[in-house]
């Protein structure tokens, strides 16, 4: 299972709006589909398909901050702020959307919203909320227990990753044809909590954990996508660490950095708390 008997809670994050640049929190809830706020929301295109940095790698300066009740503050450079309340679901119905192959009701925010995304992104997208994450997506079957269920999140309810693994992804980059790219920082990748005071890679052996009091199961090591190699800052694109991860993480055929978790308890966890390795 790899050393970590002084592994930590280093960091937490969630994304309001899946694909905006992320927020990092002193603690949060961890409710059975995430993080309490995490990727509730998210835009879809005119087909209805969810729209994220793989198409649109502009999203990663626009930032969503949580309001009183789950609404959210969108900003982005160039627009002014703008307030949107969550929609409920009468009388303003539903619209299927695609996330991946995953069909999915959510409830369309008000035409403000898909004006001021549509206009920062040069293109015609709506804000979509997911009213009722606890029966609106299933989990991947294949890796999934019945009943359970995710947010907007790409696949699986939480994300972790670890500050050693970070340390020798980056040390790999150092030694490569792109080293001028390195190194790079942990919102790369995007994850929910970070932990330290592991070895590298230790996670890979990991099957179930304890952050603080709750406890999570691993559902699946993640597959990294081209949004890795966009800088969070300026939304411009490289090769790493997508190279690196092809020559020294290539794992079940995915490119692999980071845990896929699913929650097996309700409760809070805070930046500092200890991290358990159950097995």
């Amino acid at each position: 299972m790899g050393n970590a008997g002084n592994a930590r809670l280093l960091s937490l994050h969630i994304h309001p709006v899946k694909a905006f640049r992320g927020i990092s929190l002193p603690e949060y809830a961890v409710e059975p589909w995430g993080p309490a706020g995490d990727r509730r929301w998210v835009l879809i295109d005119d087909g209805g398909k969810v729209v994220t940095q793989r198409q649109q790698p502009r999203l990663a300066q626009a930032a969503a901050e949580p309001l009183p009740g789950g609404g959210v503050l969108l900003s982005a450079p160039g627009r002014e702020p703008l307030s949107v309340a969550v929609p409920e679901p009468e009388p303003s119905g539903t619209v299927t959307l695609e996330i991946f192959r995953d069909k999915v009701e959510g409830v369309p925010a008000d035409g403000a919203a898909h004006a001021w995304c549509s206009a920062f992104l040069g293109a015609d997208v709506r804000l979509v909320h997911m009213d009722d994450p606890a029966v609106r997506r299933p989990v991947d079957p294949e890796f999934a227990l019945p009943g359970e269920t995710v947010s907007f999140a790409d696949g699986y309810p939480l994300l972790l990753t670890s500050a050693a693994s970070l340390d020798a992804l980056n040390a790999l980059i150092a030694g490569g044809p792109h080293a001028a790219e390195g190194p790079l920082p942990m919102n790369r990748f995007r994850p929910n909590a970070v932990v330290s005071g592991t070895d590298a890679w230790a996670e890979d052996g990991w099957s179930r954990l304890a952050i603080g009091e709750v406890r999570f199961r691993v559902a699946k090591k993640c597959g990294r996508c081209v949004v890795t190699t966009t800088d969070q800052d300026t939304s411009a694109r490289g090769k790493e660490p997508l190279f690196s991860l092809g020559r020294h993480r290539r794992i079940g055929g995915k490119l692999v950095f980071g845990q896929n978790l699913v929650p097996l308890d309700r409760g809070t966890i805070r930046v500092g708390d200890p991290v358990r390795i159950l097995a």
